[in-house]
């Protein structure tokens, strides 16, 4: 019995639990689709546009974005069927850790670097191609190191004691910023189309890459969701509100989202600025929980 409920034995730790870990594999299907996109997007601004079904840039970023938002979908599924079921694990953790890499670290950073040094952006912007790789980068470090830290904060042979917690994350989410990125993206597309052209619009990405790699770094507590569940109960006008966002996103969803993404970032900070920075041991969920 023993060996059984120690999460370090290897048939526990290596045990695959089937609908999270499926969903895992979604989110990681999706951001390797994005990544696919991304450099079709490429593709599709030379030569070769005739191999892609005639599709524009524009039309393959559209789909990596919403294949990034697949992905947080498919993230935020595979920890609460985890929860739900009781069947997490040391592997579905790591794992879903190794898929998030790819789905929120590596494609929003192709997504803005491929989207910045397009052709049309890079006849004005021809410095960027030196530094916007750097960028990208820098975006991606802070996204796996966010998740390794998280994982060693987590890790139940460090923390023994620690039970699972529904409070606040500290840093701002892998999956939060990847759909910051992903949602500016969309914005930026949605008034190239009402401009023919991105023009400068597009240098908003590279210091918001930044600014969200920094908090991916940062002791920001940001709210986790993870107490709200099919038995959350609420009062009628958070209600009501909460519909009336819905269709607002419905309506406007260029615009919405973006307004979500960045109302969560700097809710973080207003919080973080308004209590003074922290002085106690960061509380992050445990055993293994996933972002």
């Amino acid at each position: 019995m023993a060996s059984r409920e120690n999460p370090y034995n290897v048939a526990q730790a290596s045990r695959i639990y089937f609908l999270p870990n499926l969903m895992t594999a979604g989110n990681l299907f999706c951001g390797f689709l994005a990544i696919v996109q991304c450099i079709q997007a490429r593709l599709a601004e030379t030569s070769l546009t005739s191999l892609y079904e005639g599709y524009t840039n524009a039309e393959h970023y559209k789909f990596a974005v919403w294949l990034i938002f697949g992905a947080a979908g498919f993230d935020m599924l595979d920890g609460r069927l985890a929860r739900m079921g009781g069947r997490e694990s040391l592997f579905g953790a790591e794992f879903d850790s190794l898929a998030d890499v790819i789905s929120f670290g590596m494609a929003p950073a192709l997504l803005m670097f491929y989207l910045i040094i397009s052709p049309t952006q890079a006849q004005e912007y021809q410095w960027f191609r030196n530094i916007g790789w750097f960028i990208g980068f820098i975006y991606l470090l802070c996204a796996a190191m966010r998740l390794a830290r998280f994982n060693v904060i987590t890790n139940p042979l460090l923390r023994p004691g620690l039970k699972e917690s529904n409070r606040d994350f500290v840093g701002l989410p892998v999956p939060a910023a990847a759909l910051t990125v992903a949602a500016t993206v969309l914005f930026l597309l949605k008034l190239g189309e009402m401009d023919r052209s991105l023009k400068s619009w597009a240098l908003a990405l590279p210091p918001l890459m930044l600014l969200v790699a920094f908090l991916m770094m940062s002791t920001v507590r940001y709210p986790s969701g993870k107490g709200v569940g099919m038995q959350t109960q609420t009062r009628l006008r958070p209600f009501v509100f909460l519909l009336v966002v819905i269709g607002f996103v419905i309506t406007y969803k260029e615009i919405a989202v973006l307004v979500i993404c960045l109302s969560y970032i700097f809710f973080g900070l207003f919080r973080y600025v308004r209590r003074g920075r922290p002085g106690v041991e960061p509380k992050e969920p445990a055993l293994p929980s996933r972002e």
